[in-house]
């Protein structure tokens, strides 16, 4: 089996700094094969591009919607530079993580899409695909795509409706299903896991976010003194697995099947998965 593709996976996140290296190899001895590791603000950019080269993974410069706020305007440039220097670079495959947060409070909606606009020009500019951030925000995203057209992308831990999905999948998006997946309580979304078409789910963690159910502590556990336990890619193939069981496919499959979605959405990674066969 060549292996799962985890298409978002903060490995720069503090969380993994004591240990990265070896939450890397674990993930990979559990058969996860490639991570994709997105940016967050441009103080991370050389962070996941290091890490990216030294793990044999990919990575996407951008700048999060929850970070606009101490982001500067030069960021901007910063960005536009350090894309252009890094365009020869094969691991380099998007632009990301970008988009709009409709869900923390405090945010200016407005210097968010100033922030998701620009980083769309620059993402067409650079023929790049783009990574999503999605969190009740995508009918404005999807109004930034019409305006702005990309090569496609992911729309990163998906949970919208049905209609919106469709319309993610019409401008060539494939939408990240992850931990969220696994509770048995989120309806809606086991309902677009297992019916949204084969060729439109790319699976992810988000680690060291979005844990699936079974790191999950409820506020009574963690009060009694059960610590919340850390998502890793280490747990992409058992989040896998559960939602190839919602559709019927036994778990290889379902990975060969993601995989070819994860290089449809970000074609750089059809040489750097070739190059590790």
């Amino acid at each position: 089996m060549p292996g799962w593709i985890d298409t978002h996976c903060h490995l720069d996140a503090p969380e993994f700094a004591p240990d990265v290296d070896a939450v890397r190899a674990q993930a990979r001895a559990a058969g996860v094969a490639h991570c994709v590791i997105p940016a967050v603000a441009r103080s991370q950019w050389d962070a996941v591009r290091q890490l990216a080269h030294r793990h044999g993974d990919s990575y996407a410069l951008g700048i999060h919607p929850l970070y606009t706020p101490q982001a500067a305007d030069e960021d901007l440039e910063a960005l536009a530079a350090a894309l252009a220097r890094h365009q020869a670079d094969p691991r380099l495959v998007a632009v990301g993580e970008i988009g709009l947060d409709g869900f923390v409070p405090g945010l200016d909606p407005a210097r968010q899409w100033r922030f998701y606009r620009a980083q769309l020009q620059l993402a067409q500019r650079c023929g790049l695909p783009v990574i999503l951030h999605v969190r009740r925000s995508a009918d404005r995203l999807l109004k930034g795509l019409r305006e702005v057209p990309v090569r496609g992308g992911i729309a990163h831990a998906f949970n919208g409706s049905v209609q919106q999905a469709q319309a993610f999948i019409a401008l060539g998006f494939k939408l990240g299903f992850g931990g969220a997946v696994t509770y048995e309580r989120a309806l809606q979304l086991r309902r677009l896991a297992q019916a949204l078409p084969e060729d439109a789910i790319a699976m992810e963690t988000d680690a060291p976010d979005i844990p699936p159910h079974w790191l999950y502590r409820t506020a009574a556990e963690r009060a009694a003194g059960q610590p919340q336990r850390r998502n890793s890619p280490a747990e992409l193939p058992r989040i896998g697995a559960e939602v190839a069981a919602l559709r019927g496919l036994a778990p290889a499959d379902w990975a060969a099947r993601t995989r070819a979605n994860a290089v449809a959405a970000l074609p750089g990674l059809a040489t750097l998965l070739s190059q590790s066969a």
